[in-house]
């Protein structure tokens, strides 16, 4: 009787695994492409991850750094009453010429920040600065053009800590935020992901990652009152 069996050929040895080559490729690129996207944002966010980090450090505990302490300054001049408009007869302060006011202050003392305030009646004119640790009020008589103007300004960590919390900062730092905490985001997940390309290890960074999660929703549960 024959023997049915034979050496298996080389064009068999080629053939044999080829329905399982598309998805090893297909993972080799998507670990690939995870991997590099872990990589290059994790470095990119770099930056962004130790500001906040230590910004979330010097919030918490603010007496460990010397947050909130300021220095004040008290100025005082005169505006050309032009600029003001007449109080009896523009009550509103409607023809008060709010740029030239706001920045002809700003120039004769170097104010810095973005004017948050301005308002007027028939007796005055109050304009407010405000950004990341610093804050400058003005008081201007409308009639004679007289003003004083009262500058505070923190120190660094106070002004880091604006940073981190997008307070007085602008539309422009405020996009910065939402686009660090994508890019964080990302960065995460993409962590997160890689551990499924260890066989080894994948299991244990499993269990590790939800009970990092659970230890954070339980310590939010049960430790804040």
């Amino acid at each position: 009787m024959a023997d049915d069996r034979r050496p298996a050929r080389s064009d068999d040895l080629r053939q044999a695994p080829a329905t399982a080559r598309p998805w090893r490729a297909w993972s080799r690129i998507t670990a690939a492409t995870v991997r590099w996207i872990h990589i290059y944002l994790s470095m990119a966010a770099f930056g962004t991850m130790l500001l906040f980090s230590i910004t979330g450090l010097t919030l918490n505990h603010p007496e460990w750094f010397g947050a909130g302490v300021s220095r004040s300054e008290d100025l005082d001049g005169r505006l050309d009453p032009a600029l003001l408009g007449s109080g009896a007869d523009d009550p509103r302060g409607e023809r008060v010429d709010k740029l030239m006011v706001a920045e002809t202050l700003r120039a004769r003392h170097t104010l810095r920040g973005a004017v948050s305030d301005f308002r007027s009646d028939d007796l005055e004119t109050t304009v407010s600065w405000k950004g990341p640790g610093y804050a400058a009020d003005a008081v201007v008589d409308r009639a004679t053009g007289r003003y004083t103007l009262s500058v505070t300004r923190h120190g660094f960590v106070d002004i880091l800590n604006d940073l981190h919390k997008g307070r007085d900062t602008g539309a422009a730092w405020s996009f910065v935020i939402d686009l660090s905490a994508v890019l964080l985001v990302i960065a995460a997940v993409t962590g997160f992901l890689l551990v499924f390309w260890i066989r080894r290890r994948r299991l244990s960074g499993i269990l590790v990652a939800l009970a990092g999660t659970l230890a954070i929703l339980a310590a939010g549960f049960w430790l804040v009152p």
